[in-house]
Parts: structure tokens; C-alpha cells; sequence
């Protein structure tokens, strides 16, 4: 698989996330119909933040999982915060019947769990020292010219 990595005006990057939420209490809300309601709507929410991208998306009846692509302009935490608040009032409103369910209109549980996704820490390691070893070769290489 090819890094495709993106620009912004002074920075080059590729930032991915993977991404675990769960509805209060650990109820399986999230079967057939809301299910479908909660991929089509946060497919939709991301594209309203310029460069958040979902690369993949998994809906279990009491967890979702995400791996999204986000630009360092943006804070992981204000992305989840965002995307799980307009989850939870377009599902009330589209789902009348979760405000039984959920009151406050708080249909997530607090936290989440992101973990970064990208190059391992072995090949970063030897990718350094391949630096390191390139920039000793052309210092011995000017010396000799």
C-alpha cells in the first residue's frame, strides 16, 4: 500500500485515527435501521470539516468504530466531541423513540478510545538511522570532491 501523503500550507501529513465509541450504558441501540442512520450521518458529518476523511467505519449494535484521517489543523478531541453530538441530536430527532431510552439527550458515553494509526515504531527507528547513515555518506562524499 502507497503512503498518500497530504499538504496543507506548512505541513505535510498523513494522521489516522482509529476511534472506538459506545452508547450510554453499553445498550444495543445501533441495529438495522439506525445502524444505516448513523453510517450515512457521519459520512455526511465529516464532510462538513475540511480534510476529515473516514476511511473505514463498523457499526456493532453497542459500539462503532472509525478510522478517520484527520489534518493537524484540527484537535482529535473536538472532531469525536463534534461528530458525537451531531450523532446524538439527528438520531433524536430521526429516532423519537431513544429520548425513552436516553434523557438529556446525551446518547453516548462519556469517553472514547483513539489510537493513532500510521508508520510502527521499528521502521520509523531504522528510517532514522537511514537518514543518518545518507547524511554521513554525502558529508564523505564532499570531503573526497
Amino acid at each position: 500500500m502507497t503512503r498518500q501523503f497530504k499538504k496543507l500550507s506548512h505541513s505535510v501529513y498523513e494522521c489516522k485515527y482509529h476511534v472506538v465509541f459506545c452508547p450510554k450504558y453499553r445498550y444495543k441501540i445501533l441495529e438495522e435501521e439506525v445502524r444505516t442512520y448513523v453510517i450515512q450521518q457521519a459520512y455526511r458529518l465529516c464532510n462538513q470539516k475540511e480534510g476529515v476523511e473516514i476511511l473505514e467505519i463498523n457499526v456493532q449494535p453497542d459500539h462503532v468504530h472509525l478510522v478517520l484521517e484527520i489534518p493537524p489543523k484540527y484537535e482529535v478531541s473536538k472532531i469525536i466531541g463534534f461528530l458525537k453530538g451531531k450523532l446524538a441530536l439527528r438520531m433524536f430527532d430521526r429516532f423519537p423513540k431513544l429520548r425513552k431510552r436516553y434523557w438529556g439527550q446525551h446518547v453516548w458515553s462519556r469517553g472514547y478510545c483513539v489510537s493513532t494509526v500510521g508508520l510502527d515504531e521499528e521502521r520509523i527507528r531504522k528510517y532514522v538511522k537511514w537518514q543518518q547513515k545518507k547524511e554521513q555518506e554525502a558529508i564523505q562524499r564532499r570531503l573526497i570532491d
